[in-house]
């Protein structure tokens, strides 16, 4: 349970999502089975909707892990011409791009191995939708980077930004935890506050941000 909503809520929105192919029913075994992280039905369907909407080219997505939410986007539209995926975990990186072979999507995908923080300074390409889910605490340098690596009229959409619900109340906080909660609160308060970008918070599966520019 993420704690965002009522779990008697997550539950019926969640079945409501139309069922996802056989790979990716995989997947989702597999993450529950090995505890992989990765994004509910319910934020995978709103990315789809997001992107079918928007029809990017060029699409960035920080935090690979097995491979699932980049397949996700890949599948969502066949505008997408280019999907760069970084992922920190070699051994996990590795799993992915097996997972976008058998998806035959592997053609599209391009997999920078490392942390993040070090590897976006090095892109200099535009893109025109950034999907953020990565160290938490790391947001706001990825919304710092993700500006500059931005087309005009694209999008960001940042995954788990309520963290647990402990973003909204410090009656949820984990003591190991108030460095990326704080860290968290000061993302969402910058990037609502951000000349040139309109961003809206939804309780959506542990929270997402979407982020508009221009």
């Amino acid at each position: 349970m993420s704690n965002i909503n009522e779990e008697y809520i997550d539950e019926y929105i969640r079945n409501l999502v139309p069922d996802r192919n056989e790979l990716l029913t995989e997947l989702e075994k597999y993450a529950d089975e090995n505890h992989v992280p990765i994004i509910e039905p319910e934020v995978g369907q709103f990315i789809k909707t997001i992107i079918r909407t928007k029809r990017p080219k060029r699409v960035l997505e920080l935090g690979t892990a097995i491979g699932y939410s980049g397949i996700h986007i890949l599948e969502s539209s066949d505008s997408i011409e280019q999907l760069v995926t970084m992922e920190i975990r070699e051994d996990i990186a590795n799993i992915a791009l097996e997972n976008f072979k058998k998806a035959n999507l592997e053609d599209k995908v391009e997999l920078m191995v490392g942390d993040a923080c070090e590897l976006l300074p090095t892109v200099d390409s535009k893109f025109d939708l950034i999907f953020i889910d990565a160290a938490k605490g790391q947001y706001n340098l990825f919304f710092k980077e993700a500006q500059r690596l931005l087309n005009d009229d694209g999008i960001i959409i940042c995954d788990n930004i309520l963290f647990r619900g402990m973003v909204a109340t410090d009656e949820l906080v984990i003591r190991r935890k108030k460095t990326i909660v704080k860290r968290l609160r000061t993302f969402l308060k910058d990037i609502m506050e951000t000349e040139g970008y309109t961003s809206s918070i939804l309780p959506i599966g542990d929270g997402i941000a979407i982020i508009l520019k221009g």
